[in-house]
């Protein structure tokens, strides 16, 4: 059996996909390989949401022809979203790769390698608690992915030509895999979707996020729940409640994508600024320290002057802990794509600087407000810098791999048996994460 390196590109959700296509692989006897140059076969999971992720794609394609062509006998397999969304382009493009499959069989890629061929399924795969997986987040925390697909209309999002429409695991699914991961140690889950928020929709499940947080609270060995990629529109009361729990962190990621009421029509999205205003002003209200992490888009076609201008001002009165912001670009077969462009890629860039250096300002206020705290953290991993131990680590307002850290200095030697929870007193603060030391109890 060849000897397989699996890259992963994109979002979390890709990286879940890719952790089941190393665990149906590793379950047919399959072995892996960090290193590409001792590998016989190398998988490269796609994105294929923007134009950025697409040109990150072709490179790490191109990178990995140029691999393939140095010793006979390898092979290259390219799956995701990209191939699926432009597997023929793609095809054209890179004739040099040996397979092909889109989003649809990440547990049953198996049978390419050893029949070639595959019969693919009609709907985008979406694992359940029986689905082979091999964790590679980390020893204590994980990504739960709760759903697939997308059912909103937003004129400028691909993910429903990639993905289809929403659908959502059974909460008995979820609830037994959350426990599996428990039973391995894991302390922190976070569920993922491409709306947390509509889950169970499409079962006739009223208030169906909230009906799953009822049944993840009693799971044992958990102590963190992070809720990522909603919708602003579906924040309740119900759910602003039982977010006041202590296991669920009070973590809210809302991508309002902009703030004037026009752009925002052009986009197909329905919150402007002064309800996305009330909205945050609610949350912070009922639910004191919540963290609120946002992502924007600049350069949408009708994006003036003033629009931007509308932007900015939402931006600093909103003070989100945590913000990202993306450049517009047209994706084939939305509706935003018959839309003329009214800004031009250096001003897109410009633009997006802008924002970001706001945010930066605020960012930093907001980390110079821990300073002289004591946190409670959860450690990801340490690290040996001249001689000393630095411990890599996340507060509750931390979400994994997009926002900030807590850095730890001068850890004790624990033998690698490395505590999951720490206190650490704050000393300093940095643009995008603090520093502090470990109080010793």
């Amino acid at each position: 059996m060849p000897v397989i390196t699996l890259i992963t590109l994109g979002c979390a959700k890709n990286l879940v996909d890719s952790e089941v296509v190393l665990g149906s692989l590793h379950q047919r006897g399959y072995e892996f390989t960090a290193e590409p140059k001792k590998a016989d076969l190398v998988i490269i999971n796609t994105c294929g949401f923007i134009a950025p992720a697409r040109t990150e794609a072709e490179q790490v394609i191109s990178e990995f022809v140029d691999w393939k062509r140095d010793k006979p006998g390898r092979q290259l397999m390219v799956i995701g979203c990209y191939a699926e969304r432009f597997g023929d382009y793609l095809k054209v493009k890179f004739p040099q790769v040996d397979y092909w499959s889109g989003v649809r069989d990440f547990d049953r890629l198996w049978a390419l390698l050893e029949k070639h061929e595959l019969q693919t399924r009609e709907k985008t795969f979406l694992l359940d608690h029986l689905t082979p997986r091999v964790i590679s987040t980390g020893r204590n925390w994980a990504y739960v992915k709760i759903s697939e697909g997308c059912s909103h209309a937003c004129r400028f999002c691909s993910i429903p030509l990639i993905k289809g429409p929403y659908q959502s695991r059974s909460i008995s699914s979820i609830v037994q895999e959350v426990k599996n991961l428990a039973s391995l140690g894991i302390k922190e889950i976070n569920l993922i979707s491409h709306d947390t928020t509509y889950y169970g929709r499409d079962r006739k499940i009223k208030g169906g996020l909230v009906k799953l947080l009822e049944k993840l609270l009693p799971v044992k060995g958990l102590r963190w729940i992070r809720i990522l990629y909603g919708y602003p529109e579906e924040i309740t009361d119900d759910l602003l409640e039982i977010m006041k729990e202590e296991k669920i962190c009070p973590y809210f990621d809302l991508p309002f994508q902009h703030a004037s009421k026009k752009v925002l029509k052009l986009m197909g999205r329905a919150m402007d600024s002064p309800r996305a205003l009330k909205l945050i002003e609610k949350i912070r209200r009922q639910i004191p320290g919540a963290v609120i992490r946002t992502s924007l888009i600049v350069g949408f076609p009708g994006e003036g002057i003033k629009e931007f201008k509308e932007l900015k001002e939402f931006v600093i009165k909103a003070q989100f802990s945590h913000l990202g912001v993306f450049t517009y670009s047209p994706e084939t077969g939305t509706a935003a794509a018959s839309l003329k462009e009214t800004v031009s890629p250096a001003e897109k860039e410009r633009r997006r600087k802008e924002i970001m250096l706001l945010q930066k300002e605020i960012s930093r206020k907001f980390y110079r407000s821990f300073v002289g705290s004591e946190l409670e953290v959860l450690l990801e991993e340490v690290e040996e810098k001249k001689g000393k131990r630095i411990g890599r680590a996340r507060a509750r307002f931390q979400a994994p791999e997009v926002d900030g850290l807590v850095l730890i200095d001068d850890l004790p030697d624990y033998k690698d048996r490395w505590p999951d929870f720490l206190r650490v007193k704050v000393k300093k603060a940095l643009t995008y994460d603090l520093r502090g030391t470990l109080i010793n109890d």
